[in-house]
């Protein structure tokens, strides 16, 4: 008798054991299936890694910066500052991402890149170009509109392997001295957004070096595209996204993810993560999660 009650005990242990497996898998499929419409977006300016930061140089807060990407994990990101050994590390760390991007320098390794970083598991590349902000967009190294550095806007356009959807991802890092090149800069980016021969859903994101009341933002919100931070968070004393290595967050957000209505805006957040006071860029990463409208 004791023997069979074993036999039958057993039984009905790997019955219950299969049906756990088999719960839990279903309701994987169902979270990947109520999720694979959702994209984690940021935007990271992450501070020249030749700067001479002292404390703060590149080799002191990489693994901080490191860190910060993986906890997040966005599926696409667009960084600013980015020279061609960075980028080179964080794929190295976070090897499966993917970057597109050229130097704005020479049009291919020279200078800062305003990459579009991506998961390869999920994405493919249909297209991707750089034009520089200036009166001649597609020659490498130029500048006009009184910057004396010379700017440029990466763009990509996604195809996402779980949906077959596709999205333009423009990043862009425009001028920090002259007024006029910002918002020249920002009727560049908005005229060639809205020139692209597909009506696609669009999500630009970069350093713009201005607070949202300048006309370069009113410009770039006056195309359609919505500010997915401001959507889901009234003004407040504490979102600066520049804080120089200290964490003061009194300034103003010149940080932005902006999007087209063709996505519902979740979350919307600025990443203020620290190890003991110490930073992993000059400024606050901002994360967003959108989901496709259609």
């Amino acid at each position: 008798m004791g023997t069979n009650i074993r036999k039958i005990t057993g039984v009905i242990s790997q019955i219950l054991l299969f049906s756990f497996l088999v719960t839990s898998f279903s309701f994987g499929q169902d979270a990947n299936a109520d999720n694979k419409n959702q994209l984690k977006v940021m935007t990271f300016n992450i501070r020249y890694g030749n700067a001479d930061d002292g404390a703060n140089k590149w080799e002191n807060r990489k693994q901080l910066l490191f860190d910060v990407i993986k906890s997040y994990n966005p599926d696409v990101f667009g960084m600013q500052e980015a020279l061609k050994f960075q980028i080179d590390e964080i794929i190295g760390q976070l090897p499966n991402y993917l970057s597109v991007g050229v130097g704005r320098d020479d049009g291919k390794e020279k200078g800062e890149f305003s990459p579009v970083l991506f998961s390869k598991e999920r994405f493919k590349v249909d297209t991707t170009e750089t034009f520089w902000l200036s009166d001649t967009p597609e020659i490498p190294g130029s500048k006009n509109w009184g910057n004396d550095i010379t700017r440029i806007c990466s763009w990509a356009k996604l195809t996402d392997k779980l949906t077959n959807k596709s999205f333009y991802f423009f990043n862009t890092h425009v001028d920090h001295i002259s007024a006029e090149s910002r918002v020249k800069s920002a009727q560049a980016i908005t005229t060639k957004i809205q020139q692209m021969s597909e009506l696609l859903p669009v999500i630009l994101t970069g350093d713009f070096n201005t607070g949202e009341d300048d006309e370069t933002i009113k410009t770039i919100k006056s195309s359609g595209l919505m500010d997915t931070y401001r959507i889901l968070h009234p003004k407040s004393d504490n979102e600066g996204t520049f804080h120089n290595f200290t964490g003061d967050d009194k300034g103003v957000k010149i940080d932005f993810i902006f999007v087209s209505r063709d996505f519902k805006i979740l979350q919307s957040m600025i990443d203020k993560t620290n190890k003991d006071d110490h930073y992993p860029s000059d400024h606050f990463p901002v994360q967003t999660i959108l989901e496709f409208a259609r």
